[in-house]
């Protein structure tokens, strides 16, 4: 079973008001009323318990969400070698509902698969009828739940990925952690949220893999 090391995320309601302070319903092309309605409806149903509230990617891409991201009273921020981040796609078995809200259930950070490879956890998580977050679906977890994200215990979006002109996947696979100000992130960056990217070959003991449960209107 999956093991959440974060708390229960807070109600739907609470959610899109959180939303709504950041202005993302407006990035997104909504009004408030209609992200309040949402999720007021959904928090009235079953699968609205303890569910995270996600706008569709085509709506509020990764570029525009991750600097909405705080910690330690700075913003969050893309690697600056992931200039194509909004074309990270979900995978082919990963299927958005339609509308520009939905919902997310069991969310988890998949600690137990920290020092897994990309191309090692994917199968698993899918033998385990569990579904690869999305890098926004992650950030809209950071951005409710800002203890999902903690150091060395950070995850992995693997359910977006960059296809090849030729069809094939890029190798890269994105994540979320937080920056030690080394490198080109500058020492200004230390300890901010940093959307990032990983090989899909590759192990890290710091980083486990987002996933959920499913999604739903």
């Amino acid at each position: 079973m999956p093991e959440t090391a974060s708390a229960v995320l807070p109600s739907l309601t609470v959610q899109a008001e959180r939303l709504i302070e950041l202005g993302v319903h407006e990035l997104a092309g909504l009004s408030a009323a209609e992200l309040r309605a949402f999720a007021e409806a959904a928090g009235a149903t079953p699968s609205g318990e303890g569910a995270l509230l996600a706008v569709h990617p085509d709506r509020a891409p990764a570029s525009v969400l991750a600097p909405l991201l705080r910690r330690d009273d700075k913003p969050g921020f893309v690697v600056v070698d992931m200039p194509d981040v909004d074309d990270f796609a979900p995978l082919d078995t990963v299927a958005l509902p339609d509308g520009p809200l939905y919902l997310l259930t069991g969310v988890d950070r998949g600690d137990r698969m920290a020092n897994w490879s990309p191309d090692e956890a994917l199968p698993a998580l899918t033998g385990e009828a569990r579904t690869p977050l999305l890098l926004t679906e992650g950030i809209h977890w950071v951005l409710q739940q800002p203890a999902a994200l903690e150091r060395n215990r950070c995850f992995m979006t693997i359910g977006s990925r960059l296809r090849k002109p030729n069809g094939a996947l890029d190798a890269r696979t994105p994540a979320i952690w937080i920056s030690n100000g080394t490198g080109r992130d500058g020492r200004e960056r230390r300890n901010a949220p940093k959307v990032g990217w990983c090989w899909a070959g590759n192990r890290h003991t710091w980083l486990g893999f987002g996933s959920a449960t499913g999604r739903h209107r």
